[in-house]
């Protein structure tokens, strides 16, 4: 809930990581899209990609890594090398946990083509009794950073008590592999092309975070995930404002 005043100091927001996973639909690219159980603390009811908060764990320097280093992406998200081996590592995590798609393989240019040999270990993920270095040791997995392309950074508005500082990246669905959307996050699941996600949204069928609406209208002008992938974006630091007209909450995006 927004306060009714805000005066400050804002919450430090909490280093967070999400996942637009694409795919190439019959008529053109399609988005992987989680609506969130509506009783949740934060963006609850709300329709968004898969991610989450960083673990502590995340930054485990033992993960086999293939692609692009910790310093490529800490100068694509302006932070540190050891935040954005985590920031990585989360996006790969949240999203085995959140859509069972695994961006991991068993060396440096593959990829797991069915993750369903590993349902115990994404629920041990999930209950925080596994740690990922942990099972792509166990596994003999290589995460594959280069299949991650970093897309945007948004910051949840000052005024909020709950707040993230969270990185977008993309990816594309992996051959042979699904998203499924088993998570008890979630209520709902579904694969939608930008343009009707955003015009069910106008329609009042589901509600959108700024973050969200904004990643799809990017998305809408691209036609393949060819164009996707190939889209130049230079990232930099979001953070919308809350306004309050009369007894209505407006979000405004610098």
């Amino acid at each position: 809930m927004v306060p009714e005043s805000f005066d400050g100091p804002p919450v430090a927001p909490r280093d967070a990581a999400t996942v637009v996973l694409v795919r190439d639909g019959a008529a053109g690219v399609e988005a992987f899209l989680l609506r969130r159980v509506a009783g949740m603390a934060f963006a609850g009811g709300m329709t968004v990609f898969p991610g989450g908060g960083v673990d502590p764990r995340d930054a485990d320097t033992s993960v086999a890594w293939a692609g692009p280093p910790p310093d490529w992406w800490a100068s694509k998200f302006t932070c540190t090398s050891h935040l954005a081996r985590a920031l990585v590592c989360a996006a790969v995590r949240e999203t085995f946990e959140e859509s069972g798609v695994l961006l991991a393989g068993p060396s440096p240019d593959s990829v797991v083509a069915d993750t369903a040999g590993y349902a115990d270990a994404r629920a041990a993920l999930v209950a925080r009794e596994l740690s990922l270095a942990q099972f792509l040791a166990s596994a003999g997995l290589v995460l594959r950073a280069d299949l991650l392309r970093p897309w945007g950074n948004w910051v949840t508005p000052e005024e909020e008590p709950r707040r993230y500082d969270t990185r977008f990246f993309v990816a594309v669905l992996p051959e042979g592999q699904r998203a499924d959307g088993m998570t008890s996050e979630a209520s709902g699941s579904q694969w939608q092309r930008p343009v009707d996600a955003l015009a069910d949204w106008k329609a009042g069928k589901h509600a959108l975070l700024p973050p969200t609406w904004v990643t799809l209208a990017d998305l809408a002008d691209l036609n393949s995930v060819a164009d996707v992938l190939a889209a130049p974006r230079e990232v930099s630091k979001i953070i919308p404002k809350l306004v309050r007209d009369g007894g209505v909450v407006r979000v405004v995006v610098p």
